[in-house]
């Protein structure tokens, strides 16, 4: 013989209703009504199985009193998400199921391991966030310093080189090999200051009295400056995009657009071109 929750189960199946749809519409737990259909809610006090069974029934449209025992109208009223509140003697036993409901839900301690999981996943999350932010941090103060060493830099550079220039003609550099100009014996420096100012983006390979100094793209409209007590050697991989200023002197035709000019010497003595 078919049991209740076996019968509900194939009305179910009939109308086409799946669980999920019971569930929606009268807010009782899913697992509540898979056990209801498989009369697994044996260990479930009577009054609350009747309530169930009685919000089932009514959800399919079938007569409580055909699949409760002993069903009786005034014995629950139904109330939202499957609780249900009885006008009968049990209300009592009904506080006191969810007294032991709520000391057990305080009790609940989770296991050491579980803590120390918890715990290595919160400290890694906070190490990997302080980190971030520290980096972040110094890029942006980073990039603050360069920004005002520059703009302290290029007044002070002209400055510079306008107390020591002097009204003289610009000696132009021509693009043939070999092609040397000295600068005059009588205003040799004490040092070799070098500007290179970009009109183009150029490669600039730059070592001073053999350190390299300078590997990169110095960009367009930008600008650097060096100093050197002996020698500096350049390398250029775009002659006609840059401007050179030695000790107050300028050199602007280097070589056309998109030549690479290799060996170029600068000393006290003046500037060299190699091949």
């Amino acid at each position: 013989m078919e049991s209740a929750g076996e019968r509900l189960k194939k009305l179910r199946l009939e109308k086409g209703i799946s669980l999920e749809e019971v569930q929606k519409k009268t807010k009782v737990n899913l697992n509540i009504l898979k056990a209801l259909e498989g009369d697994g809610l044996t260990d479930l006090r009577p009054v609350y199985l009747r309530g169930f069974l009685k919000i089932y029934c009514k959800f399919l449209g079938v007569d409580p009193k055909e699949y409760i025992p002993d069903y009786k109208e005034t014995q629950g009223i139904v109330k939202g998400l499957g609780t249900v509140e009885y006008i009968s003697d049990e209300p009592k036993k009904f506080t006191s199921f969810l007294k032991t409901a709520s000391l057990k839900l305080i009790s609940f301690r989770p296991s050491k391991k579980v803590t120390r999981v918890f715990v290595f996943i919160a400290i890694i999350i906070f190490l990997s966030l302080g980190l971030f932010n520290l980096g972040k941090l110094i890029s942006s103060r980073r990039a603050i310093h360069l920004t005002q060493e520059r703009r302290t830099a290029a007044p002070a550079n002209k400055k510079e080189d306008t107390k020591k220039q002097k009204p003289k003609a610009i000696t132009v550099v021509t693009p043939k090999p070999q092609a040397v100009k000295a600068v005059p014996k009588k205003e040799t420096a004490s040092v070799i200051r070098l500007i290179i100012r970009a009109r183009e983006n150029c490669w600039v390979y730059l070592k001073a009295d053999g350190r390299v100094l300078f590997q990169r793209v110095l960009e367009k409209g930008r600008f650097e400056s060096w100093e050197a007590k002996e020698k500096i050697e350049l390398s250029l991989g775009n002659a006609g995009a840059v401007e050179l200023e030695v000790n107050g002197q300028l050199f602007s035709n280097l070589g056309r657009k998109g030549q690479a000019r290799k060996n170029i010497v600068i000393t006290k003595e003046g500037l060299n071109i190699g091949r």
